[in-house]
């Protein structure tokens, strides 16, 4: 919505042509607004850096979670807090959960520590804490079944997911998420996970992230059936496809629209948006080069860098409208979604941006990152540009910096195309010295014997610089 066309909807909106909620929803979602996106106010009293941030239903209170292993609540509005307790964390808090329907007494959290614990706020503010289970390693993330008070998921290092209930004493773990390289001579490696989102649309599917370059979506149901063999079934995978079986990428925030498009984010990387129908399948290994070809590519947004933490990735909007990340250096980035141009640009850390919060229904942003506070935005008028004047010189810095790291420079398509040929070449030169220690085998002890190699040595990546 351009400031033209806010001042049409304006007028409609006071002649009475255009219903107040759909003014406010197409309001939100203008243009106008998010380039006057500016600062609010803080809320100090954290005495470490602040991992999370979330707000409850109704968007009157913030929750957040930080090195100092405090959990607080804030009225946002007046910038106080509410409440503060310890968690029994005996770590950096990486997440804080309000459940649903719990009057916002109810929450959940999960550590460094590889614990998920329970906050419970009583009527007179006192809070019991308990621990509900634990993995080994870090929890960055945990995701809340939509609509239910008792149930959730969390995600760790160790690679697997597990499902809590409130209302059971012991948490299930569902699957351990392995690669999806094949290798059929050794057991597969085990893929921490740093994010785990559930389909608002459709709750039966959660997708997970984590220590290789494939975002995998899973049926819950199908996980519970096989609880007991613990198996790694995804029912499809998304990863763009100049990024397949590069193994120098990993996944770092992922987020859901309302409208089931999966949101990936990657360390030094980009960002890129799917369809349902981008998906490469259950085993992406399997799906042939030309296949991939006709595929349409995923929207890319660009400009940032993601490098030195676990960066969370938002939608932001009535109708998820733009997305938005965190940055090294301390900037926020706002494209918006459809054709990804960058429309707003701004300071948010004096280091690193890491967590943004969309509140649920007005065009307002809480941040998080090095610092130990968490700061507001708001639309206000000012006569700062939406987007700096030296915005080429910050996109080229971070450009920069992936390049350094970076040896993949041709075309998306080239690319793939090499490493296609690398894989062949690599799979037949094994494949030759395998029948060859066979026969030699064969010959000096009258029996067949393994080859002691694997193919990850000889791997089919493919570095160009």
């Amino acid at each position: 919505m351009e400031i033209r066309d806010g001042f049409a909807e304006i007028f409609k909106r006071e002649i009475g042509l255009s219903r107040p909620r759909c003014f406010a929803r197409r309001l939100s979602a203008s243009e106008v607004i998010v380039k006057k996106l500016n600062g609010f106010g803080e809320l100090n009293g954290h005495k470490g850096c602040v991992n999370a941030i979330e707000f409850n239903s109704t968007g009157d209170l913030l929750v957040s979670g930080s090195d100092d292993t405090e959990v607080m609540f804030w009225d946002w509005a007046t910038t106080t807090r509410r409440l503060s307790y310890p968690s029994g964390h005996s770590d950096n808090i990486f997440q804080t959960k309000f459940m649903p329907l719990s009057d916002d007494r109810t929450i959940v959290t999960s550590a460094r520590d590889g614990q998920i614990r329970l906050g419970q706020v009583s009527e007179d503010g006192k809070v019991d804490t308990k621990l509900l289970g634990t993995h080994e390693g870090h929890v960055f993330k945990l995701a809340i079944e939509p609509g239910s008070p008792h149930i959730f998921y969390s995600c760790g290092e160790d690679g697997y997911v597990q499902h809590f209930d409130l209302r059971s004493n012991f948490p299930t773990k569902l699957f351990y998420c392995t690669s999806l390289t094949e290798n059929n001579r050794q057991p597969r490696n085990s893929i921490g996970l740093n994010a785990i989102v559930i389909d608002p649309r459709n709750p039966h599917y959660l997708a997970v992230g984590g220590d290789d370059e494939y975002a995998r979506l899973y049926d819950i149901r199908q996980c519970r059936e096989n609880a007991s063999s613990i198996s790694d079934k995804p029912v499809n995978t998304f990863c763009p496809r100049h990024l397949v079986e590069t193994n120098n990428v990993h996944i770092t925030g992922l987020a859901y629209s309302n409208a089931s498009e999966l949101l990936v984010s990657y360390n030094d990387e980009h960002i890129y948006l799917f369809q349902k129908n981008m998906g490469l399948g259950p085993s992406p290994s399997s799906a042939s080069f030309e296949n991939m070809l006709e595929m349409e590519e995923p929207q890319a947004y660009t400009g940032h860098r993601n490098s030195h933490t676990v960066k969370g990735v938002s939608f932001f909007g009535p109708n998820d409208d733009y997305v938005l990340t965190g940055s090294d250096g301390g900037h926020i980035f706002i494209w918006r979604k459809k054709g990804a141009k960058l429309v707003r640009l701004m300071v948010g850390d004096r280091r690193v941006v890491n967590q943004l919060e969309p509140h649920p229904h007005m065009p307002f942003l809480a941040t998080c990152g090095i610092e130990s506070k968490i700061k507001l935005w708001t639309p206000r008028a000012t006569n700062d540009p939406p987007v700096p004047d030296d915005v080429e010189k910050i996109i080229e810095s971070n450009k920069r910096g992936r390049g350094d790291q970076s040896q993949v420079v041709l075309t998306p398509d080239v690319v793939m195309h090499v490493l296609r040929l690398q894989r062949r070449q690599t799979l037949a030169y094994i494949e030759r010295r395998h029948r060859g220690a066979d026969v030699e085998s064969d010959e000096e002890n009258g029996g067949p014997s393994t080859l002691g190699t694997s193919d990850e040595d000889g791997s089919g990546d493919c570095y160009i610089s």
